[in-house]
């Protein structure tokens, strides 16, 4: 694959201080928030299907509908495809994430041959499954599969975050924060993390966190 794969608190200084050097913004939001973290969290079906959940509804949300679904042992692709309706809906899934878990869990997506394919590929392959779109691809790939070049202009902190460190008169559309990103190529992933630090440094500076 040829790419230098995000690993360890290193790689990320690594990227951080090339995009310091490249563009004084961020070297400025560095001295605020200080090393950034490494986000990196294992791979495979579980995680995917993790994504999946929180899509739409709050951390908070997200991260109890998960505890159930870890509890009742609906991590893998034949105890999804075992589990009865009831069964998904006790762990808070609605019917669109239902439908959504099914079609992952029948994909057959080979993780292992994830992990060596190019990014455009990895998230063409994760976005022909239903319920999974650009997003969700980009972030598995950038912190489960530790890819140092994706990013995921559509999210909404990432453009508000955008706004705020460049000071712009209002949040970049998915189009205009794609181009800009381009500029931060090729460690776009260590972009994301950094603005996604920064945003939560900013809000709860301002106590919204």
């Amino acid at each position: 694959m040829g790419q230098h794969l995000i690993h360890t608190d290193a790689d990320v200084a690594e990227g951080a201080a090339w995009l310091a050097a490249r563009e004084p913004r961020f070297a400025h939001a560095l001295t605020e928030i200080g090393p950034l973290p490494l986000r990196l969290e294992p791979d495979g079906f579980a995680a995917l299907l993790q994504k999946i959940v929180g899509q739409q509804v709050s951390v908070a949300s997200a991260r109890a509908i998960w505890a159930r679904v870890e509890g009742a042992g609906l991590t893998t692709p034949a105890a999804i495809n075992g589990a009865d309706e009831d069964a998904l809906r006790a762990c808070g899934l609605s019917r669109p994430k239902m439908r959504y878990a099914r079609a992952l869990a029948e994909a057959g997506v080979d993780f292992d041959a994830l992990r060596d394919m190019p990014d455009p590929q990895v998230i063409a392959t994760l976005t022909r499954i239903t319920g999974i779109g650009a997003w969700t691809a980009q972030v598995y790939a950038m912190f489960n599969l530790g890819r140092p070049d994706v990013f995921a202009p559509a999210d909404l902190a990432l453009q508000e975050a955008t706004r705020m460190l460049f000071d712009l008169p209002q949040r970049p559309t998915v189009k205009e924060l794609d181009t800009r990103a381009q500029d931060w190529s090729p460690w776009r992933s260590v972009a994301a993390r950094l603005l996604f630090t920064y945003y939560r440094h900013a809000k709860q500076r301002e106590g919204m966190l």
